[in-house]
């Protein structure tokens, strides 16, 4: 008797504490901007198909990379220029995967907040301005959402970024650029 009570007891427990098949759906984050090219690069890319290529640059909300993105190659005569902001503290950080197709320009905490680059990923005080070479991969999108700390979270972003998986052996023709203190 006690074992069938106390199967009946477990039987109902466990009735009651069933998962639910489905778990909550929570909105996804709106990204904001554009994955076409800029006018002036159009002629220069074609867009082709690399899901695993773009699934390495797309990021889950606050945690940085790209909110959206479109995968490009470059054409056989493009000449397309490439900037990247680095970290001279970490020499292996020149040639990182977050490029852009704009020089990088005014003050070091709006480019932070336009491109979501942490203070703790680098000091921005390096410049890197290279050519892509012919053939190359990247993927073109707008930032997604990143948070620094319990202090600082940069929303998602219109400006556009451009991922590079393999840079150090997809550019050429590069050159180097230290940052220095300029005060307005």
């Amino acid at each position: 008797m006690k074992r069938m009570l106390l199967s009946a007891l477990v039987f109902a427990v466990q009735g009651c504490s069933t998962v639910p098949t489905e778990s909550a759906h929570v909105a996804p984050q709106t990204c904001v901007g554009s994955t076409d090219l800029p006018q002036v690069l159009s002629t220069q890319f074609s867009a082709v198909t690399d899901t695993a290529l773009l699934n390495d640059a797309l990021g889950e909300k606050d945690q940085g990379k790209l909110c959206q993105g479109q995968v490009y190659e470059s054409k056989e005569n493009a000449q397309v220029k490439v900037f990247r902001a680095w970290n001279s503290t970490n020499p292996n950080s020149q040639y990182g995967q977050w490029w852009a197709f704009n020089e990088p320009a005014g003050s070091i905490s709006a480019y932070r907040s336009d491109y979501e680059i942490c203070y703790q990923w680098s000091p921005l005080d390096k410049m890197v301005s290279c050519t892509l070479k012919p053939g190359t991969k990247v993927v073109v999108g707008n930032g997604q959402s990143a948070t620094c700390s319990q202090y600082l979270t940069y929303p998602v972003s219109a400006k556009q970024q451009v991922y590079i998986a393999d840079a150090e052996n997809v550019v050429m023709n590069c050159t180097e650029y230290n940052g220095v203190m300029s005060w307005e």
